[in-house]
């Protein structure tokens, strides 16, 4: 049987698809692209050349046009370029129709993740659910693996080798992931006698899109050394510290950041993951205000937490990190086309729909500078000793007398 290996390879050479859509603009296909090239950059590929094609609706067969493969065969061949990359899932019919044409590796973007999950994963935990969103995405393309074989006719009388061993890879892999899920099953309930065994201690969750600064944000509150690397996904298990502000004790924990068309496989592999959030007494959304699409990311971020994590009504502080970075272009006076966020500077910014967005609870920081730390902390511990008096009520009074004490 085929093993499930990382696909790509340090600096290899790739060029991008997107298509333009009833439901994609060609403005968020952009967008979507840009994302992908960062992908395509942690992963170690060198991206070219991008390609994007308007179309009512994905060709079934080779996902673009003829015209558009056959430009980008002729581009494939004149630069010695060894992969494409497509932004949406591609059928097992697709991507053999579209290497057929090319000769060349073809991925989507399910597949890359998978990939960067693959290079980056390095606890046994981490390893397991990654090993199993692999094969959940491997199994229905395993006819793609055996096409050296396809000669080979089915039906009565007619069963050949070809088939008869895709049947068995099927089952070899249907008993590994079986096996697979079992080992997440124990893994998760490891996990919950671990959360229950840290007391009744607050629990604060740093959670938000791929690098935004969660782990930078985790080492400055901490004092820890979580590994950060300005990648998508540096972090993929989930770190716990045990931080003090002032008097109070919480647990701070950092987890693996969202991102748009993020393949199902993955999500349902790191339940045990985001177990920690579920469990979480305050969520921290850490928000990158840097990028141009950061209103997208809370979106993302909101709707995976939703819908994903049951979390919606838990308390949250927002935080717009990367402050440092922020850029803007002023308008000339004579310019009348209407302003864009691009326009804003960050202090008329910070007024406007983002307070609202959670009343009293956001805050504009930089960890890489250290901006506003410290008004981080104060609003972490007001929420955190919030939580902390509604369970022990006892203890908050004695908190109270210790912060009269200091006051004096």
């Amino acid at each position: 049987m085929k093993e499930f290996v990382n696909t790509l390879e340090t600096t290899e050479k790739t060029v991008l698809v997107g298509l333009v859509t009833q439901r994609q603009s060609e403005a968020k296909v952009a967008e979507y692209l840009d994302e992908l090239e960062f992908l395509a950059d942690t992963a170690g590929a060198v991206v070219e050349k991008r390609f994007t094609q308007k179309l009512d609706y994905p060709n079934p067969r080779t996902f673009v046009g003829q015209g558009k493969l056959a430009e980008i065969k002729e581009y494939v061949e004149k630069n010695d370029i060894g992969m494409v990359i497509f932004d949406d899932d591609l059928s097992t019919k697709q991507v053999a129709n579209i290497e057929k044409e090319l000769q060349i590796k073809v991925l989507d973007r399910s597949s890359l993740i998978l990939d960067i999950f693959a290079k980056r994963a390095q606890t046994a935990t981490a390893k397991t659910q990654v090993e199993l969103a692999q094969y959940q995405y491997l199994l229905p393309r395993l006819t793609r693996l055996w096409t050296h074989l396809e000669r080979q006719k089915g039906g009565i009388g007619m069963r050949g080798p070809g088939e008869t061993q895709i049947e068995t890879d099927r089952r070899i892999i249907q008993r590994r992931i079986a096996l697979l899920k079992e080992q997440l099953r124990d893994i998760d309930r490891q996990k919950t006698l671990q959360r229950k065994n840290r007391g009744k201690l607050t629990r604060v969750a740093l959670v938000g899109y791929t690098n935004v600064g969660k782990s930078t944000l985790m080492n400055l509150l901490s004092k820890s050394e979580v590994f950060a690397e300005n990648k998508l996904f540096a972090t993929l298990d989930t770190t716990v510290r045990k931080v003090t502000i002032e008097n109070l004790p919480f647990l701070l924990t950092d987890t693996v950041g969202f991102i748009r068309k993020l393949p199902t496989n993955l999500v349902e592999s790191f339940k045990s993951t985001l177990d920690e959030v579920r469990d979480a007494d305050l969520l921290v959304h850490v928000v990158d205000i840097s990028h141009p699409q950061f209103e997208e990311q809370i979106e993302v971020v909101n709707k995976t937490l939703a819908e994903i994590c049951q979390s919606a009504d838990k308390p949250m502080i927002v935080v717009f990190n990367k402050t440092d970075a922020y850029t803007h272009i002023p308008k000339d006076e004579d310019d009348l086309t209407p302003r864009t966020r691009e326009n804003i500077p960050l202090e008329e910014l910070r007024s406007t729909w983002m307070n609202r967005l959670s009343p009293g609870n956001c805050v504009f920081v930089s960890a890489k500078t250290g901006a506003n730390i410290e008004e981080l902390k104060s609003k972490i511990y007001d929420k955190a000793r919030e939580i902390h008096a509604e369970r022990f009520p006892y203890n908050d009074f004695l908190y109270q007398k210790y912060d009269d004490i200091t006051e004096q």
